[in-house]
């Protein structure tokens, strides 16, 4: 079914929905422009409207998809994160009506020397923070997506939609880019400009590759892997970046270098695996100065950190936000193992993963099995199969049992584990099919879909 929306551009002055009073725009990017507005009471307010009409074919669908998970991430309650109120159309355009913050981006306050820097580092880590513990990655971390509020905090915002996107552009190649695109790339991982085959899987990593670029930037007013200033600079620029060569010179010599060599120098490792891990890593190595994080505990949070009926996993980040699955529920009977894998009628899986988007998430991707001595489910990746067409359809994990089917002698042959094809992680630790115990809290990614460990 196709989506109607019609082009709309609003002036000063123009009313939106009866109920929004046009400012002035604040800026504009590829996929959207973003307004100042008062509503009827002279509230302000920052208003995104996606520019729908611009979009052809399926991307109207993915997009829109994109912008619905950002409204959502800006509902999450945090003190670090912009803030979502509403959402909305208007000519068949969505928009999400958001906090206002009137003293402008990062980069705006940069230049006018308006920043405590390690005020402003601890915060924007506190913001990742809060996304991650909700099973979430920025994946455009940058000065121009944060924001600072009337009492100077920083807060993070721009979640979603640019972040896939410009994943998806690179896999076309960086060249060719369009402009508002284009700088975004100084502060991607290697993994993200190039996802090799086995590498695909979005971690927090990610983020704290970008937060290094960016302080870099803050302290030296230059970017660590030289000049990109055009799109030929853009080659070169990159492989110094999946090289580690970055000005450790420069850095040194700026305002307080020193104290941010060591961080910055674990921000930037090429290797993820091998890079500074989560927030708490790299707040372990600033001061204790500064800003203290500020948590929210909601009564939604100690209800999901409570057992009181069973385990489930919620989808986090996907194509199917919010969707749970109560892992006792799925258990059948005397069998303690749940198949997860990619949504597809070659293979079945006891919880199938909607993937459309893109094709991270293996068939066999990975195996959840309830440890009875220990109490608790295990995550193993891959899964214990046997390389057959019909019998990757069937429920039984041993179908030739029953199976009449000819097939040349194949029910002679024995199972294999097949591990999946870009690795399960928890909590951006790796996973093998030796087994990670789980707990409440912790956040499986596979591909790039997020599940989050919750009781009931």
């Amino acid at each position: 079914m196709s989506i109607q929306c019609n082009r709309c551009v609003f002036h000063s002055g123009d009313i939106i929905n009866k109920q929004y009073t046009v400012i002035k725009m604040l800026g504009a990017g590829s996929f959207g422009c973003v307004y100042r507005v008062k509503d009827t009471r002279g509230q302000d307010y920052a208003l995104k409207l996606l520019k729908l009409w611009e979009i052809v074919g399926d991307d109207r669908h993915q997009l829109l998809q994109r912008f619905d998970m950002e409204y959502e991430t800006g509902r999450i309650n945090s003190n670090y994160l912009v803030h979502s109120y509403e959402k909305g159309f208007v000519e068949g355009n969505p928009f999400i009506i958001m906090e206002f913050c009137p003293n402008g981006d990062l980069m705006e306050a940069a230049e006018k020397g308006n920043i405590d820097l390690l005020k402003t580092a601890k915060e924007i880590l506190y913001g990742l923070k809060d996304l991650h513990l909700q099973g979430k990655v920025h994946r455009d971390l940058k000065p121009e997506n944060v924001l600072i509020r009337h009492d100077g905090t920083a807060i993070l915002t721009d979640f979603g939609i640019s972040g896939d996107q410009n994943n998806r552009l690179t896999q076309r190649g960086i060249l060719g880019i369009p402009k508002q695109i284009f700088g975004t790339f100084a502060y991607m991982p290697p993994e993200q400009i190039n996802p090799k085959r086995g590498n695909a899987t979005v971690l927090p990593t990610t983020d704290i590759f970008s937060f290094g670029v960016m302080m870099y930037q803050l302290l030296t007013y230059e970017l660590p892997f030289g000049r990109l200033e055009t799109e030929s600079d853009l080659p070169q620029y990159t492989e110094r970046a999946k090289r580690g060569k970055w000005d450790r010179e420069l850095l040194e010599h700026s305002s307080n270098g020193h104290m941010w060599l060591q961080l910055i120098d674990g921000c930037l490792v090429p290797d993820f695996k091998k890079r500074l891990q989560n927030v708490d890593e790299v707040l372990a190595l600033l001061p204790s100065l500064g800003s203290t994080y500020r948590p929210v505990n909601s009564d939604s949070f100690k209800q999901r950190n409570t057992i009181r009926n069973g385990i489930l996993l919620r989808v986090m980040q996907g194509e199917e936000y919010n969707k749970e699955y109560r892992l006792d529920d799925l258990i059948h009977g005397n069998s303690r193992i749940l198949t997860v894998g990619r949504e597809t009628e070659d293979v079945y899986n006891v919880i199938s993963i909607k993937e459309t988007l893109s094709s991270y998430v293996s068939r066999c991707h990975c195996t959840l099995e309830l440890d009875y001595e220990r109490g608790t489910w295990v995550i193993r990746d891959g899964q214990w199969r046997l390389k057959c067409p019909i019998g990757l359809r069937l429920k039984e994990l041993f179908p030739c049992k029953t199976c009449t089917a000819y097939c040349n002698g194949i029910q002679n042959k024995k199972h294999e584990w097949i591990l999946s094809m870009n690795g399960t992680y928890v909590n951006s630790t790796e996973v093998n099919r030796s087994g990670f115990p789980l707990k409440l809290g912790d956040i499986i990614s596979i591909g790039d879909v997020k599940l989050r460990v919750e009781g009931y």
